[in-house]
């Protein structure tokens, strides 16, 4: 007669669960092995999680539930490893919950695989967790997160103040709101990204034109693609693929 669900929501709405795990000389005194729980626990986002926030937090997440297997962007030709073929989905089923990314053991999702999602080839009783240069570059370059962070970008561009669309863009990647310190350095990122788009507009051609959704021709190229850069910036760092 368990509600699970139930259970599970009040556990992450416990003030216990959304302390900081940031670690100070006194909490370590106190509670050097968190056996009292003085300290929220720190846990790096799985792919379908950090996917799916990037999706969500752009407005172009598809929450229909239910369904067949679907197939998102995935570099040309994978499949031929094993004489398959891959046929990339359009519309709607690009921005299904990864939940419903299609599975092939011989070749697992490599955004997915990347942050170390299991090929199911074997039982996975827990999934490792790893810390490598690749996963930035996936959250760089992956066609999700750049289609993403320009949806973010013209939303930003049409809020005008640079520094509250910051804000805004951060705390829906992040969960929390953004310091001070940290608002510095991205106003000026979108200064110098914006100011290079501007002398030489073929640089942002990747920004804009990657992935399937299109934006409406405002004329306002070279800030979205500069405010852009800063959205996908947000998504590379800590607070956004680490939950503390």
């Amino acid at each position: 007669g368990w509600d699970v669900k139930a259970m599970q929501k009040l556990i992450v709405m416990s003030r216990t669960y959304q302390q900081s795990s940031m670690v100070n000389e006194e909490l370590m005194e106190m509670d050097n092995e968190n056996i009292l729980l003085a300290r929220g626990p720190s846990k790096r986002l799985s792919g379908e999680m950090l996917r799916d926030n990037a999706l969500a937090s752009s407005g172009l997440l598809n929450k229909t539930i239910g369904g067949e297997s679907v197939r998102p962007y995935q570099p040309e030709g994978l499949w031929k490893v094993n004489n398959a073929t891959y046929r990339e989905d359009t519309g709607d089923k690009l921005y299904r919950r990864s939940l419903y990314t299609i599975w092939k053991r011989s070749v697992p999702h490599p955004t997915l695989a990347t942050f170390d999602a299991p090929a199911r080839d074997v039982c996975t009783i827990r999934r490792q967790e790893t810390n490598t240069p690749l996963q930035a570059l996936v959250l760089l370059n992956d066609p999700t997160y750049i289609e993403a962070s320009r949806v973010m970008g013209k939303r930003m561009s049409e809020i005008g103040e640079i520094k509250l669309a910051i804000s805004k863009v951060f705390r829906q990647l992040t969960g929390r709101k953004i310091k001070e310190n940290e608002l510095q350095i991205l106003v000026a990122l979108q200064e110098e990204e914006y100011e290079k788009f501007t002398n030489n507009i073929d640089k942002a051609k990747g920004w804009l034109n990657t992935g399937e959704f299109k934006l409406q021709d405002d004329g306002e190229k070279a800030l979205v693609a500069a405010n852009a850069v800063v959205a996908n910036t947000i998504m590379n760092a800590d607070p956004c693929i680490t939950k503390r």
